[in-house]
């Protein structure tokens, strides 16, 4: 059986999100990032990272959400994997460059404008990241004039994975992006995604 390494709270959550989208059976091994059961001799010799989530599916190891979410898609011939190459490479493209300007972006404002604690918050910090934010939606906002989604016609593998990243986005004001909102509103809409959403508690 499918095993995922991971909590709700980490990255974990898309490739939850994913799972239940695809309606498998799969065991879930709930733990933090920078757990104590990540530094375990076992866990290490999965993911000499120590970082989650890692999924075991039957012996074959992978690390990286984004990357566990391509595979677990295209092996079970979900029509969330685009079958077009040239959507297949949008899908790939999307969630790449969602990696790179706005995953740490969103996390750095909301640890610095909500999470952490006041006498931790970094005014400079905060302000940077949302600048950031600020371009990546604007991005996103144009790519919506054009489509509903990111990656062909209809909901995929690229929207699970950016909407998934952008959780905390869930709880800002982005009635400066409507359509960007429209779409992450619809996006985490999904049982799917309630199911996942559920999970962190």
């Amino acid at each position: 059986m499918l095993k995922l390494y991971g909590h709700a709270k980490s990255r974990a959550v898309r490739v939850l999100w994913l799972l239940h989208e695809l309606g498998i059976e799969f065991g879930h091994i709930d733990c933090l990032p920078r757990s104590a059961e990540t530094k375990t001799p076992g866990f290490l010799a999965m993911n000499s990272a120590g970082m989650v989530p890692i999924i075991d599916d039957d012996g074959f190891i992978l690390a990286e959400s984004m990357a566990i979410n391509f595979y677990l898609a295209k092996k079970h011939n979900s029509p969330l994997y685009p079958s077009n190459p040239k959507n297949e490479a949008l899908a790939l493209q999307w969630s790449l460059w969602e990696t790179d300007r706005l995953d740490r972006q969103t996390v750095n404002h909301a640890r610095h404008t909500a999470d952490f604690a006041e006498a931790e918050r970094n005014p400079e910090i905060a302000k940077a990241a949302w600048a950031d934010c600020v371009h990546g939606f604007g991005v996103l906002e144009n790519q919506f004039q054009e489509s509903d989604w990111l990656a062909g016609p209809d909901f995929s593998v690229a929207d699970l994975n950016v909407a998934g990243a952008l959780f905390r986005a869930l709880v800002l004001d982005l009635s400066k992006w409507p359509k960007t909102n429209a779409w992450l509103n619809r996006c985490w809409n999904r049982p799917a995604a309630q199911k996942a959403k559920a999970l962190r508690g």
